[in-house]
């Protein structure tokens, strides 16, 4: 009788640990609300936070929040990092075991003209979330870093063993803040972190400042899209469905201490902490005028460009080194460039109700 009760204890303790409540934030952004559906899927609660802010049409947020707000395992609430209480109300009342921070001011092109909102939203913010995961215990924060980190970085593939101390954007500064914050709360508290340094990230439901979104809208219209170093940029363009799939795979793991960490020759994506980093991107680097190719294919109509010089704070080139990926997950995005824009543009036409 006791073995048997010893076994429903130990089944009903593994249940509750495999459909855990995650608290997930930026829950109406492009990301964060595609993982909602995912973590939705497999049985999990999810505690959703956007503050709904109006950077781009917050209509396409409501849209993609309507998809899983009536799921009966998800409650969304309107809140903005910044707000501390309201932030640590979110933990105590709901107290998630898991944290996927999402949300940010993203963008690199607006934090040269609005840098302000990036130290509120993507530092001060991100402070509120490691103190609700250091006072609450939570078992793993996960959050989404960027590989414009990686600023004057020529050294091709961008590995996380690379020095990222020469950012070019303010938006790449306050995610390598990120990093480091994180690093400091695993020190310190032993919270397990785990960054995730996003490589282009595309696909239906994306944000509307993003350069596909912008050049499909603008080619429909039969008006010329601008196209900047001279369409010599090469990026390593990663698919939506590809990164929740790193995400989730990565939450279910939380990191570990090294053990063969060495403090004399010190390792960037891992530590004596729980505390690790990795790249996720596709490993395969796109010059633009091929992304534009694809583009067209799948419009079937030829773009107008304006042919621009580099912009200030774009990174010239992306490309991934996924080396850490596949050895600790077994995990390497796969989704082509060709499949991924026509599944874009599919949905789209669809969007626009476009026939």
């Amino acid at each position: 009788m006791i073995i048997f009760k010893s076994i429903i204890v130990f089944f009903a303790k593994y249940i509750i640990d495999s459909f855990m409540t995650v608290l997930i934030t930026g829950s109406a952004g492009f990301v964060g609300s595609a993982l909602c559906l995912r973590l939705l899927d497999r049985g999990d609660q999810i505690v959703g936070i956007d503050n709904h802010n109006n950077y781009y049409d917050p209509k396409l947020k409501e849209l993609r929040l309507k998809r899983h707000i009536d799921h009966p395992n998800y409650l969304h609430l309107r809140i903005d990092l910044n707000d501390a209480k309201a932030i640590d109300k979110a933990f105590s009342s709901h107290k998630p075991k898991m944290v996927v921070n999402l949300a940010a001011q993203a963008g690199v092109r607006y934090s040269i003209e609005n840098p302000l909102v990036y130290v509120n939203s993507n530092i001060l913010g991100f402070a509120h979330i490691l103190e609700g995961c250091r006072h609450y215990k939570i078992k793993h924060l996960v959050y989404a870093s960027t590989s414009s980190v990686y600023g004057a970085n020529t050294q091709m593939p961008f590995s996380v063993n690379d020095n990222v101390d020469h950012p070019l954007s303010l938006y790449a500064a306050s995610k390598k803040s990120n990093e480091l914050m994180a690093h400091t709360y695993s020190h310190l508290y032993n919270l397990p972190t785990t960054g995730l340094r996003f490589f282009t990230v595309y696909g239906p439901w994306g944000r509307p400042d993003m350069a596909l979104f912008k050049f499909t809208k603008a080619i429909l219209e039969d008006k010329p899209i601008d196209v900047f170093n001279h369409g010599k940029h090469r990026r390593d363009f990663t698919y939506i469905d590809d990164i929740v799939e790193g995400i989730v795979r990565v939450l279910d793991k939380p990191a570990l201490p090294d053990p063969n960490w060495n403090s004399k020759n010190p390792n960037s994506g891992t530590s004596k902490a729980p505390w690790c980093l990795y790249n996720i991107g596709r490993n395969h680097s796109v010059e633009l005028m091929d992304y534009i190719a694809a583009l067209e294919k799948a419009l079937g109509k030829k773009a107008k460009m304006n042919m621009l010089p580099l912009q200030p704070g774009d990174v010239p080139d992306t490309y991934a080194n996924v080396d850490a990926l596949v050895k600790n997950f077994n995990y390497k995005p796969k989704i082509s460039v060709d499949e991924g824009v026509n599944n874009f543009v599919n949905w789209y036409l669809k969007y626009l109700n476009i026939k």
